[in-house]
């Protein structure tokens, strides 16, 4: 072995606890190789500094604060998308309907609805005890019979006195007896005929007062104003009624519409009688065929927006108030087979990213997203078709950033 390279190998030794000063020194006429230790340290730290900022920051950034994301909707394409001049969503809205209330407080002990059942005009659907009423109706009749009772005994009065007036006249006249006892019978059958008076008006007042009482007890029974569907839970057996808090509510499903409301600048393609196709989210692989029966009376001023309505032709059988729709307004009729054939979901381009080996889509809902798996089917168009996955008109973003994870808090883009 060279001294040159002895000489290299002494000063890599490892100086231990209780050597001797002459094992440590590096062998004579060789320089010390010894790198600084602190020198690989401080590189290291910087490396390590360097790529937390440059890798970790986005990534907190995206777990503590809000990332700013670009939001697109899954779409639903129909058959007779080539038809559709204009598209709008609302809500299955019944054009007939009736709040139930009672006139009277009192306590329900009869109920003849539940909900969703249906109930035909003229049905009772409440009895609210009227045992306070009754007896109320029975005091006023009682009042109007004491009052004819007392007009009659004046009557009799009147023809009592008027008779002694005739005979005291007679006897008067000859001298027999003095005017005077004609005066005071004259004087008497004067009060006695405002008697008379009083007691009709009392009678008058009484029959009056019970003809109200009688019909306030009618508002103890309470019947359906309409046919309708009972919406909600209706009160129920026991329940206290008062006038300001309805007890039911009916809705006529005969009258369901679609109301909808379209931006004012298009309103011009919105023609009464036109066709339209209505899709909704509670049957999403089905079409409808509707017909556009009138627009709103008024504008809305602040969203400068129209309420169209639109009628089905044939309604589907679970058709409920409140249910969200899409209409599509048409140039043309669509004919059976279109409305049968069904339509394609589309995810648009951009929006599929790989997590952990699945191919997912990022929904938001409610400034948070959640990573959905898709099964994406062929190329159509920008985008693919969707085979499984978020329903039609769910809002996804739109080109994720790598540092997007599940349950992030997210902001749309304005722009």
């Amino acid at each position: 072995m060279s001294d040159q390279l002895s000489s290299d190998l002494a000063s890599l030794r490892i100086q231990r606890s209780g050597s001797s000063p002459q094992e440590s020194r590096p062998a004579r006429g060789g320089p010390s190789r010894r790198f600084p230790t602190w020198i690989l340290a401080v590189v290291l730290l910087g490396g390590a500094g360097y790529a937390g900022v440059r890798f970790g920051r986005p990534w907190v950034e995206a777990q503590v604060f809000k990332v700013e994301v670009q939001v697109t909707e899954i779409a639903s394409i129909s058959p007779m998308q080539a038809a559709v001049e204009l598209t709008s969503t609302g809500y299955v809205i019944p054009q007939t309907t009736a709040k139930i209330g009672a006139k009277v407080i009192g306590r329900i002990t009869e109920a003849n609805l539940k909900e969703g059942g249906e109930v035909k005009a003229g049905q009772v659907l409440y009895r609210i005890d009227p045992s306070d009423q009754e007896r109320l109706v029975a005091s006023s009749f009682a009042r109007v019979a004491s009052a004819k009772a007392r007009a009659s005994v004046a009557r009799a009065q009147v023809e009592e006195i008027a008779i002694q007036r005739r005979r005291q006249k007679a006897l008067a006249d000859q001298g027999a007896v003095p005017m005077a006892t004609v005066e005071d019978l004259d004087a008497r059958l004067v009060a006695l005929e405002a008697q008379v008076g009083a007691a009709d008006a009392e009678t008058k007042a009484a029959s009056a007062e019970a003809g109200a009482s009688s019909v306030i007890l009618k508002s103890f029974v309470i019947e359906a104003p309409i046919d309708g569907t009972v919406m909600g839970k209706p009160a129920a057996v026991g329940d206290v009624t008062f006038p300001e808090g309805p007890l039911a509510e009916l809705a006529d499903f005969s009258t369901l519409l679609v109301e909808t409301d379209v931006p004012e600048g298009r309103l011009h393609l919105v023609r009464e009688g036109g066709p339209c196709e209505i899709a909704l989210d509670a049957i999403p692989n089905e079409r409808f065929a509707g017909t556009i029966v009138g627009l709103g009376p008024r504008l809305n001023r602040s969203k400068a927006t129209g309420t169209v309505k639109v009628r089905f032709d044939a309604p589907p059988s679970i058709l409920r108030p409140e249910m969200s729709a899409r209409v599509s307004f048409l140039a043309k009729k669509p004919d059976e087979a279109q409305l049968q054939a069904k339509p394609k979901t589309v995810l648009p381009g951009g929006t599929v990213v790989e997590r952990s080996g699945q191919k997912v889509v990022f929904v938001v809902d409610q400034g948070k997203v959640k990573a959905v798996p898709v099964k994406l089917g062929p190329a159509f168009g920008a985008g693919f078709e969707l085979l499984e996955g978020p329903s039609p008109g769910t809002k996804i973003v739109k080109e994720p950033p790598p540092v997007l994870a599940d349950g992030a808090a997210v902001k749309e883009k304005t722009s």
